[in-house]
Formats: C-alpha cells, structure tokens, sequence
C-alpha cells in the first residue's frame, strides 16, 4: 500500500492545471481555466480547472475532484495507479507499506490489459530489431518506405513472427494467463497469435499508453492487408486516433490538426516535420474522434486521396465535423496519390507549399464541387443547393452560420432569404426534435425520481439536492457539511486557542447529535468523518476527496466547486469594502 507521505507529496507537487492540459485544451478564463470536457460529448466548454484549489470540475456532467481523480477516470486506472503515474510525472519516488487494496475487478482487469499490451508491445519490437526474420523482412519493409530508425521507434513500431504462435509460447511462458491474452486480443479462441508475419503499429492512449495493435500483412501473408485489434476494455477503435498522443503538442502550438487515413501516412508527414497529424485508421469518422480533436483545437484540416472515391468520403465524414463547432477545411490531393506518396514525390518544402495553396473551406469547397458537377440541370441545381443548406444548418455557431449563408448566396447566386428561409426550416425541424428528447427524457427522470435523487442512502429524505432543501434544519445540515469540507483544515481562534474548522464542529459533536440530523447523508459523512477524526485523521479537502466511500467524494466535489464567488466589483466598481469578516466564500470560522 503506497504511504499516505507519499499521496499527499503527489497531491502536493501535481498542479491540476499541468495534469489535465496534457489532455485538453484549456483557455485561461480570470482565475480558473475552462475546456471541453473530456468525459462527455459538448459543444461549449462546461469543464473548469481551479489552480488555486488544485480541483477540477464539469458541470455538465458532474465530474469534479483532484489531479488523482482525474487520471483515474480518464485513463481508467485504479487508485495505486493513479498515484504511480503522477509519482512518475513528478519524479516522486514511491514509498509503499506492506498492506494492499481492494481493488474492482473491472480496475483489475484493465491494469492487467494494460500489463500485456505493453509487454506485447516490447515483444514486437525486439522481433522488428533483434530476429533475423524481423530484420529481414520488417525493418526492411520499413526502410523500404523511407523511413528513418527514430521514426520507427518514436511509434514503436514492431513485427510479428509468421509461425503463428511465437507470441503465445512467450508470454504464457511469462506467466500470463491465455483467458486475459485473448481478452487483449492478441491470441485466438483456437491458441495462436492473432497477428503473425505482419508489420506491427502500436496504437496509443492520449497519455501515451500501449492499447492495442495494427498489423500490416508481408510476404506471403494471408487475410486483409491491415488488421486492427478487436475491441477490448481499453481499447474502442471508433474512440482513438492513431498518432494523437505524439501529435497533441504540436496541435496546441499550431492550433491546427492535419487528419489523414493511414498509418504510414502519418508518419511520412511526421518524418517531414509536419507533426501535428493523426489518422483515423480507416473508419469512417465517428463523433468521438472528432471531439478527441476538439480538446487540442477547433481547426481540422482533412487531407483525402485524389480519386472519386476519397472525394465521396470527404463529403461524408465532414457535416459531423461542422456539427460539433469545428472549423473545417479540406485538401484534395492529386489524383491517384495518398499523403504519403505524394511527400515521398515531392518533397517536404513542396508538400507545406501545396497543403498551404490548396487548402479551401469546406462549405466554399462544396460549393464549388457541386455547382460544377449539376451544370445546368435545374433538378441537381435544386438538389445540390438543398444538400449545402443541410451542411450549414448543421454549424452551431450563429454568426458563422450567417457568414457561411451570405458567402453560398453569392457563389450560387441564389437569394439569401431562400437559404436563410430553408435553413430555418431545418433549424425547426432539429429544435422540435430535441424537445420531443428533453420532454421523454424528463419523463423518465420523473419516474425514476425517488432512486435518482440521493446518491447514498436508499431511505434518503429526498433532500440532497440544495435546491430542494426547504426545510430550514436540513439547510443548516448542508451547510455545515459545506464549512466542515471546504475549510476543514483552515485555522480558527476559539477561547485564545488557534484550531482548525474541523476540530472546533467534530468537538461540538457528539455520536447522538449525528444521529439526530434529519439527512441520512449528513448523517453518513459525520459518521465517518468523526470515527477517522478521533483516530487522529487530518481533517480536510484532501481527506474527503479521497476518501474510500465513492458516495462521500462525489458530496465533496458539489461543496468544493462554488458556483458562485463574491464579486470583486463590490470593490473595484462601488468603493464597498469588507472591514470585518473574510469575503463569503472563505468565512469558515463565523459560518461555523
């Protein structure tokens, strides 16, 4: 068990704004950060980092907590793991005692996923470097393509023994068990290696992490010319870019994400010195993937294959694109050539010079494509017009959709009320929609009310909501649970003695007082907070917040992200100063 010295160093030294901006974008926004939540799908930015208090919260969805917090639900690791890895971020050694924790087993079974996957990874790798037929057929294969030895390792690139079952012998020789090599989906229900005498990609987590395999088939070779990795728990093909984890830097910096089709695609483009590209692997482009981009910037430039088809697909995948907010442009490449051939031909400097000339706005590309295609048959006319409203109808934004709706109305000379009239039509239609959503959703809610409304008792009094606490007792309740878990730990003078918040309300206390509060939640965080208080716990944010009962944390994260603050233009604005008590926020002595 790693020592309570340790986690609270780590809870120390990680800065949440450092720990979560390797993951999204944030944007300072006056004394916290604000960013596109990365645990649910929005359009605007609900999701906030406070640096002073080390806390993020997303009050979209609920989430909130420390830089613990975050790495656990963001990479799915248990509690000692998400430790490790900020220990590993921060240089901090760990110190761990000889105790254990009880672990979930779906915790459990991810870590040992994560376990095989990495030691897969290596595998592949030193049969790519070290076996006579990795060198001769793999590495060759990629030097073949023009790729140098630091671009094969910076993506861990590897290769897969053709007996079909090198790996197998391996790794249960190891000691890894065959049921959890098949839920990685590296062996077959039938005992052989699910990849074999294949180039190998490793596709990585956003943070970094080995999650799953592609294989290139070489020689002769039998079955699909690329393979993916099956779906497994800690890998969703439709949720990953390939490359995105080396890319996200140079993403940020260039406020700009090239999205090509392959995998030699980008790391042709990333050896060229264009680093801020990601593949999506061949799918079609999924929502997730599209907000993955979000976190990093809103602009996405697509690169497509020169031919009728890589046209077609570009149409396709880019109104999902418009939708979620994202400025979107399109680069065609000549016909026959993909990224990483056309590079290969041209050269880096000529390559930038081209993605730099021919990239166009997608809804002005669209334009232009379809207005040549109809000609002058006024039925297609009809059509293709109707087909570009659609795309602008989709953009979220008011003004761009205004902009956008000008710009068609003069490239297709039509009368911009028609459009605006067709695109209000549209814009109904989708309005009516979501209501007809809202009203079954909230149906449902209410149905379901009772069981939803308290997150730890079963007999709650139903008034865990603040909102909905009428009852001026229970208020009081809430609110000591407030003052007790936000400035716990600050100091207070009581009787010439300086002791903490938390100290002064836990010694008022006793064990038949806690059992008269109306709330059975109170009641339950008293309880514990007592019991650990007087077995000389320290008493705090970071106590609740990592506190072993999950129901607990998530009551904290409600008091530990305040909706409200007290207004700084009391000051600035009406010359009205506090002379004799903290500003509201912080007046934990005088609140309890």
């Amino acid at each position: 068990m790693i020592t309570n010295k340790t986690i609270e160093k780590v809870l120390d030294t990680a800065q949440i704004e450092d720990v979560v901006g390797d993951f999204v974008n944030l944007k300072r926004a006056g004394s916290i950060f604000k960013g596109l939540c990365p645990f649910h799908q929005e359009r605007t930015p609900s999701f906030t980092v406070n640096p002073t208090k080390n806390f993020f919260k997303c009050y979209g969805c609920n989430r909130g907590g420390n830089s613990i917090n975050f790495i656990r639900e963001h990479e799915g690791l248990s509690y000692p793991e998400a430790i490790k890895y900020l220990a590993q971020k921060y240089h901090i050694e760990i110190e761990e005692t000889g105790g254990s924790y009880d672990k979930d087993p779906e915790d459990q079974t991810r870590e040992e996923l994560m376990v095989i996957t990495q030691f897969a990874r290596d595998f592949y790798q030193k049969q790519l470097f070290s076996e006579e037929e990795g060198i001769n057929i793999g590495l060759t294969y990629f030097k073949e393509r023009g790729l140098r030895e630091n671009i094969i390792k910076k993506f861990e690139l590897g290769y897969a023994h053709s007996t079909g079952s090198n790996f197998v012998i391996e790794a249960t020789q190891r000691g890894y068990k065959m049921e959890l090599l098949q839920k990685a989906g590296l062996v077959t229900q039938g005992n052989r290696d699910f990849f074999w005498e294949r180039v190998m990609f490793t596709i990585h987590s956003v943070s970094g992490k080995p999650i799953a395999f592609a294989g290139r088939v070489m020689g002769g070779g039998k079955g699909p010319k690329y393979i993916n990795s099956p779906e497994t728990p800690i890998y969703s093909k439709t949720k990953t870019l390939y490359g995105l984890y080396q890319a996200r830097q140079a993403i940020r910096k260039d406020d700009n994400c090239y999205l090509v089709e392959g995998y030699t695609d980008v790391l042709s483009l990333v050896q060229g010195g264009i680093e801020n590209v990601v593949a999506s692997s061949g799918t079609a482009l999924t929502v997730e993937q599209i907000l993955l981009i979000k976190r990093f910037t809103s602009n996405i430039t697509i690169l497509y294959d020169g031919d009728q088809a890589g046209l077609k697909a570009a149409m396709r995948g880019l109104n999902l694109v418009l939708e979620q907010d994202m400025n979107v442009r399109l680069v065609l490449l000549p016909e026959g050539q993909d990224p990483d051939s056309y590079l290969g031909n041209v050269g880096t400097e000529a390559f930038r010079e081209y993605l730099s000339t021919e990239s166009k706005d997608f809804i002005l590309f669209k334009s232009h494509l379809l207005l040549e295609e109809t000609k002058n048959d006024p039925i297609l006319r009809s059509n293709m017009i109707k087909e570009i409203v659609q795309s602008i109808a989709l953009i979220p934004d008011t003004l761009k959709r205004s902009e956008y709706t000008k710009i068609t109305s003069e490239t297709l000379n039509v009368d911009e009320s028609l459009l605006i009239m067709e695109i209000n039509k549209l814009l109904s239609l989708a309005l009516n929609k979501e209501r007809s959503r809202q009203i079954k959703l909230e149906s449902e809610v209410k149905e379901d009310q009772f069981s939803l409304s308290e997150p730890f008792s079963q007999h709650e009094d139903r008034t865990d909501n603040l909102s909905l606490a009428t009852n001026v007792d229970t208020a009081q309740e809430y609110d000591l649970c407030r003052v007790l878990i936000s400035g716990g730990d600050k100091a207070m003078d009581y009787e010439g003695a300086s002791i903490s918040i938390a100290q002064y309300i836990l010694d008022q206390l006793d064990e038949d007082m806690i059992v008269e509060f109306k709330s059975q939640s109170v009641r339950t965080l008293f309880t514990h907070t007592r019991n650990d208080y007087q077995a000389g716990e320290k008493i705090g944010p970071p106590y609740f917040l990592n506190h072993p009962v999950s129901e607990i944390k998530e009551f904290a994260s409600k008091y530990l992200t305040e909706t409200t603050f007290y207004s700084e233009n009391w000051e600035k604005r009406y010359n009205i100063i506090l002379h004799n008590q903290p500003i509201p926020e912080e007046n934990f002595q005088r609140d309890a």
